[in-house]
């Protein structure tokens, strides 16, 4: 494994806070996917993490808070529905889009009036944020830490393989519990918007705040992992109805494809022999396991990644917003 791979002991962790407190990057886990870090007071280093990723400068990022009592030294005029949501969700999988602070610069921002924050709830990613507080640091700026657009990573393997030297440290805290990013809610004055789906599902959402949150706008904030190709395969991957993906497998490999397969409820053909996943038939398994899968496809020599598209219930609206990213064409 790469040199850089160090377990997240409390010797490494220290390690960690002072590369990021010297300005360097580091890679870390969180319950949703592994963050690519950087001080995120420190606009050198956090244009280091655009540089690292291959990321656009104007997409923004998520500044990794401590606990929620950092959330008005980034943000202001926090509306009382954001409150609510941060004392239910946090730390946890939910990322807040808010008017930013001074402390917010436009290469946190995107060059936008808003900043998105959250608190991690993963053991490694809070004691790093409580180790690099020591240090005088009052937030890590972090997005997936993968090359951008591709699949996000949930293991320290994942970041050794896709950015390598390009990070001075990777804490290895094991797989990612969740697997797939935060969710995130933005504010337009008072009124919640929900920007992306993730880890908090919608009607946990509408049990704090009485009501489902609003679709965005056309003037909704750029927020992270929003763009239409996203979380993407090298291999070309396409999202088919579990009807038809039988007859499509066919007749790929009439055309002398090599065919790899993510599954969830078809049964594999007797007369297949291609790399075949059969994925949790349940949302949250399907998620925590889901760009694990997609990496191991994606390695298997195929020419095509079909993946059977998954329940149309709103449990599942996280994944198939993920999938329809990862198999988006244009």
């Amino acid at each position: 494994m790469n040199a850089h791979v160090v377990p997240a002991q409390s010797g490494a962790i220290d390690r960690a806070a002072d590369a990021l407190a010297a300005g360097e990057l580091v890679a870390f886990p969180t319950e949703t996917v592994y963050g690519l870090g950087a001080d995120a007071a420190n606009p050198r280093a956090v244009r280091a993490i655009f540089e690292a990723k291959g990321r656009p400068p104007d997409h923004p990022l998520i500044v990794h808070l401590p606990d929620a009592t950092h959330l008005d030294a980034w943000t202001r005029d926090v509306p009382d529905g954001a409150r609510a949501l941060a004392r239910a969700f946090w730390p946890g999988p939910l990322t807040l889009i808010l008017p930013r602070s001074t402390l917010a610069s436009d290469a946190v921002t995107g060059g936008q009036d808003t900043v998105g924050v959250r608190v991690p709830s993963h053991p490694v990613a809070q004691a790093l944020l409580a180790a690099f507080a020591r240090r005088g640091g009052q937030g890590i700026a972090a997005p997936s830490a993968n090359r951008y657009g591709h699949v996000s990573p949930t293991t320290a393997a994942h970041v050794a393989d896709d950015l390598g030297g390009r990070v001075a440290l990777i804490l290895d805290g094991g797989a990612c519990d969740v697997g797939i990013e935060s969710t995130i809610v933005a504010y337009d004055g008072d009124r919640a918007v929900l920007l992306r789906p993730g880890g908090i599902g919608v009607d946990a959402l509408a049990r704090v705040l009485g009501r489902a949150p609003d679709a965005p706008s056309a003037g909704a904030p750029r927020a992270s992992g929003t763009h239409a190709s996203h979380y993407a395969p090298r291999t070309a991957a396409f999202l088919v109805d579990p009807r038809a993906l039988p007859t499509e497998i066919q007749r790929l490999v009439e055309r002398d494809e090599v065919v790899a397969v993510l599954a969830c409820g078809v049964a594999k053909p007797a007369q297949f022999d291609g790399p075949w996943i059969a994925a949790p038939a349940d949302a949250e398994g399907y998620a925590r396991d889901l760009y694990a899968n997609l990496r191991a496809l994606d390695v298997a020599g195929a020419d095509a990644i079909l993946i059977e598209a998954p329940p149309a219930e709103g449990a599942w609206l996280a994944v198939r917003d993920r999938l329809a990213r990862a198999a988006h064409r244009g």
